[in-house]
């Protein structure tokens, strides 16, 4: 198991050196703007090196078992497609419609592969929409230092324990190659992660969960605690954006992390993140053999309080007129893809 991650955050950390070199030369550049929460000009596409590392894992998987390569196959294709398209338009804006369908051709493929492999037309319904949903999220989300990839890190660090003998392996593939990334974006971001990885883990956490939850049955709803920060703050901030008439789709810096961090900075806001969502992780971790009753009720309680702390940030930043702390560079903030 160390060698496994010795292995993949090696490969993160050396392809994100590369990835910055490589954006250096080629002018690859996130500049500051009235829609960004960085200040300083800033290398992207970083997040290349995190889908490497997934994407050798999951080769290696799919050829040491062989009766789980038609699902590998299937995730390795869709995830490539997507950071495919993340890497196209960190070069050159493409239209969002046009990567929404490259994001909705990868959720198809991958809940094919679920409903051809373990006959389930429930969960390949859940894996599209599931691949979809959190591909964007993850997106909408990498907007500071060090919060998509920490994230990530930790609902892999959770899909270790529920993943099973074989895919808990992917998992902490990922973990590591997330490990590898950070020091490059946290707390100083040298360089972003870039569409080409904040899709693409979106993407693999969401297949990681359904995989996860073909084992688990009744008990598949731990697999929405770790997501709680991201789904919370993404939903809401989306809901409102809706109802106020905006164009939802469109850059934009009104998440509620992007509030915070400009009052208290970017570092302590990605911390305070990681540790509610450490804490789901550690519920995970010890509530698995509980009744699917209070499982319910503990996610539903848990989604409640980080819909309390969304309204009130939001609030806090209106009463204090959002001052903008711009005392560290941050990611790629508010992209709506």
């Amino acid at each position: 198991m160390w060698q496994w991650i010795a292995i993949y955050a090696a490969l993160g950390a050396a392809g994100t050196w590369l990835a910055r070199v490589y954006a250096l030369h080629s002018r690859l550049i996130d500049e500051p703007g009235e829609r960004r929460s960085h200040s300083v000009a800033t290398p992207r596409g970083g997040g290349i090196a995190i889908v490497a590392a997934v994407l050798i894992a999951t080769a290696a998987l799919g050829i040491r078992f062989p009766s789980h390569a038609p699902l590998a196959l299937a995730f390795g294709i869709g995830l490539l497609a997507i950071a495919g398209i993340g890497w196209v338009d960190d070069h050159r804006p493409l239209s969002p419609w046009l990567r929404l369908g490259v994001h909705a051709f990868a959720a198809a493929l991958l809940a094919f592969a679920v409903w051809y492999v373990l006959g389930n037309v429930w969960l390949a319904l859940a894996a599209f929409a599931l691949a979809v949903g959190l591909t964007n999220v993850w997106n909408f989300m990498d907007g500071i230092n060090g919060m998509a990839a920490s994230q990530a890190a930790l609902v892999a660090l959770a899909l270790v324990w529920l993943g099973g003998p074989v895919w808990s392996w992917l998992a902490l593939a990922l973990l590591a190659a997330c490990v590898g990334f950070l020091p490059f974006n946290f707390p100083r971001a040298r360089i972003f992660m870039g569409d080409v990885g904040s899709g693409a883990i979106g993407y693999a956490v969401a297949a990681l969960c359904v995989l996860a939850a073909s084992g688990l049955g009744l008990r598949s709803g731990l697999l929405l605690l770790p997501l709680t920060a991201f789904m919370v703050d993404s939903g809401l901030t989306l809901l409102r954006r809706v109802r106020r008439g905006e164009r939802w789709w469109t850059p934009h810096t009104q998440h509620a992390y992007q509030v915070w961090a400009r009052r208290i900075g970017h570092t302590r806001v990605t911390l305070a993140y990681a540790v509610f969502t450490l804490l789901s992780v550690v519920c995970v971790r010890y509530v698995t053999e509980v009744r699917t009753g209070f499982i319910l009720c503990m996610g539903g309680a848990w989604y409640m309080s980080g819909a309390f702390f969304w309204w009130l940030i939001q609030k806090t930043g209106r009463e204090t007129g959002d001052p903008i702390s711009l005392d560290e560079p941050s990611g790629r903030a508010g992209r709506t893809d």
